[in-house]
């Protein structure tokens, strides 16, 4: 007998070939014998296997692993409470980490901010050059103005190369904070649920369950009181404010990626609300230095200390003026 699958009338294999190359359509033994039997996952929807797959093998990464040696190196080492530990651990990556990479960002955006003017005196430059060749070859206004991209494009790349400073080489913050924060996270959760690869899982995770200070005695535990979690949204739209006070005339994307920026702060209140209170513990302390690194690199004698060049922008008084800019956009406002 044929049996048509996928549009296609294939004959079936005999009873007896089935049982030989799957021995599970055995026939089952009608006597006392015990039925074999299939194991959970086998039945488990496919969608819910693969989205736990690369959860799970995130959390078991070897970078992960490493997050988790750090942090209980630290711990060994000091002697102090978990919930030091976490905060002296955050502390010593970001200020060994990401302040040189933040400090390098500024120096890179510094200088591309230094070109701006030679690159509009080329731009109005170029412009009148293309204008008297299209006159001259009957040019039409499409082709002139692919012709003053195209150079203006090559122009801008070779302004970046002399002075090496090419925008791309400000976002490595992103591509080494991101991560290590993803890493930290990882490894704070498979300490706090006793899923850590090391051989103390168990006994560190009974040590965060007393680690705790203040209202959040228990760092396996969500903070029921919701204040870790509020604070975390709290500094990380600070942040998010400070740095859309300092700009000028931004674009429509530099505006959508605000508001994103804004409602992820938002967002990460409730998520902060449901996982253990060391990791929001790590977030806060995250944020705090953040914040800080934020507010530092605009210090005038920091930027002179790092060799950040000084710009059009620059202001003796930040400080001064960001609050007077928070003041007038937050609380004076009528």
């Amino acid at each position: 007998m044929l049996c048509r699958l996928g549009g296609r009338w294939l004959r079936p294999l005999p009873a007896l070939q089935l049982r030989a190359r799957d021995p599970a359509l055995a026939p089952v033994p009608t006597s006392g014998a015990k039925r074999p039997t299939i194991s959970v996952w086998a039945v488990a929807p496919v969608s819910a296997v693969h989205a736990n797959g690369w959860y799970e093998a995130l959390a078991a990464s070897s970078p992960v692993r490493v997050a988790e040696e750090v942090l209980l190196g630290v711990q060994a080492t000091t002697g102090l409470p978990w919930w030091g530990s976490i905060l002296l651990s955050t502390v010593a990556l970001r200020g060994a980490v990401t302040l040189p990479l933040a400090a390098y960002q500024h120096y890179i955006l510094a200088k591309v901010e230094n070109l701006q003017p030679e690159i509009k005196a080329i731009a109005r430059h170029l412009n009148q050059e293309v204008v008297v060749r299209a006159n001259q070859l009957g040019w039409s206004e499409r082709v002139a103005r692919l012709t003053y991209l195209k150079n203006m494009k090559r122009i801008i790349s070779e302004l970046y190369v002399r002075d090496n400073c090419h925008p791309f080489k400000a976002t490595v913050l992103v591509w080494i904070q991101l991560p290590m924060w993803i890493f930290v996270s990882f490894a704070l959760r498979n300490l706090s649920t006793g899923a850590a690869h090391s051989e103390a899982g168990f006994s560190v995770r009974e040590q965060l369950a007393t680690g705790g200070i203040l209202w959040f005695p228990d760092l396996t535990a969500p903070d029921s009181t919701w204040i870790l979690p509020i604070s975390v949204g709290v500094i990380n739209l600070l942040i998010v404010e400070i740095s859309a006070l300092q700009k000028i005339g931004i674009s429509r994307l530099q505006k959508y990626v605000t508001y994103f920026v804004r409602a992820m702060s938002v967002l990460m209140i409730p998520v902060a609300a449901t996982v253990p209170s060391s990791i929001v513990l790590y977030w806060l302390c995250s944020s705090f230095m953040g914040l800080s690194q934020n507010l530092l690199l605009r210090s005038p004698g920091f930027r002179q200390l790092c060799r950040i060049p000084s710009t059009k922008s620059d202001s003796e008084t930040p400080y001064k003026d960001i609050f007077a800019a928070f003041n007038t956009k937050f609380i004076s406002r009528k």
